[in-house]
């Protein structure tokens, strides 16, 4: 965030912020694979590298969400997503950091070798984690926690989104767009940025910053989640929203509209759902692994990946600048959580230790799965 509080000091000012993580993340080049599918050139912005206790995307809107928690002083917040949700493990772990308990609520998905992992980081982290089949359960089980928690005198736990995307949470990608804007100084933006499209929050602060910077770049949106939970008509209000709360806090922030000609939502990528791998997908980050060492995910990354390894096959990248946003926390969970018994999970979560991981899973390395 320091780039996006040095131009807009007032800003800063307004902004519950606390760091988290560490920024700025690298960015490289992809030499082998930029050559390879024919780029003009190819980079990574690597945010699973912003956090040595869980990295990934997750770590910019946290650091805004949990700093909007400790200012309020709860001592709870509860957030949701699906069994293997990178988000509510990153949360169990930041608010613990921050003396803070957290609970999870989660709905099922399909086994992953990332699911186990997740959740036993959760656990690990004093976490309560609940399972409901439904977005109706869900909302049920919180409004039912949430009375007990009242009820129990220890006050009502702080309410965080889906992924963390709300127009605070937001800001901490557009501090991302900035930040970018600092490394790449003296050199044009790119063409054309990849991210996975899974919340929103990522892509609508991206294009926030991006507007503001006056670059040209496309943001090209891939979908990894049901329209329901994702879609155009929710990044432009996350985009609006965001938009409005840092013009509140200075109107000299650069607000500007979103046009059609600044992103593009790839929503042919997807395959039969959330969390289901593809074979594209999976191809993508075996071939990632191989020829830059860097790990993707079949859920998010590997599928945004994929997107772009077709719009290079067409032709359309080849004299363009072109930017992977990689997501997905690079530590490597499974060494950390191998000693922890799955037992002291709810019932509900051991399915996912018993059962097989779905079969394109278990096509990759033992390294790259999980």
């Amino acid at each position: 965030m320091q780039a996006l509080f040095e131009r807009y000091p007032l800003i800063e000012r307004g902004l519950p912020y606390i760091g988290l993580g560490d920024f700025p993340t690298p960015l490289v080049e992809l030499r082998e694979l930029g050559k390879l599918l024919g780029v003009g050139s190819l980079y990574l912005k690597n945010d699973g590298l912003s956090s040595a206790d869980y990295g990934g995307n997750k770590v910019r809107k946290l650091e805004l969400l949990l700093g909007e928690a400790r200012r309020r002083k709860v001592r709870e917040v509860l957030t949701f997503g699906f069994a293997g949700s990178n988000h509510a493990a990153a949360t169990a772990v930041f608010a613990r950091r921050l003396g803070m308990s957290s609970i999870s609520m989660l709905m099922p998905q399909p086994n992953a070798a990332y699911v186990g992992p997740n959740l036993l980081t959760s656990m690990n982290a004093g976490a309560e984690l609940q399972q409901r089949n439904s977005a109706a359960g869900i909302a049920a089980a919180t409004a039912a926690t949430v009375c007990r928690r009242i009820l129990s005198r220890r006050g009502a736990p702080m309410l965080i989104p889906p992924g963390g995307s709300s127009p605070l949470g937001c800001t901490g990608f557009v501090g991302a767009a900035f930040e970018l804007a600092r490394q790449l100084e003296g050199q044009p933006a790119p063409d054309l940025i990849y991210v996975a499209f899974g919340s929103g929050g990522t892509a609508a602060g991206l294009l926030l910053g991006l507007n503001a910077l006056g670059a040209k770049t496309e943001l090209c949106a891939v979908q990894v989640a049901e329209p329901k939970y994702v879609n155009e008509r929710k990044l432009r209000r996350l985009y609006r929203q965001t938009g409005r709360l840092l013009e509140k806090l200075d109107p000299g922030f650069p607000l500007k509209p979103l046009t059609k000609d600044r992103y593009h939502i790839i929503d042919d990528c997807l395959g039969p759902g959330y969390a289901h791998f593809t074979e594209e997908g999976m191809t993508a980050v075996r071939r990632m692994k191989d020829l830059e060492g860097v790990t993707l995910d079949g859920t998010y990354t590997g599928k945004t990946l994929a997107a772009l390894e077709r719009d290079a096959a067409r032709g359309v990248l080849a004299n363009k600048s072109v930017l992977l946003w990689n997501t997905y926390n690079s530590q490597p969970l499974a060494e950390s959580t191998s000693e922890l018994d799955y037992h002291r999970l709810p019932a509900c979560f051991h399915v996912y230790f018993e059962s097989n991981v779905q079969a394109l899973d278990r096509t990759l390395p033992d390294s790259v799965a999980g």
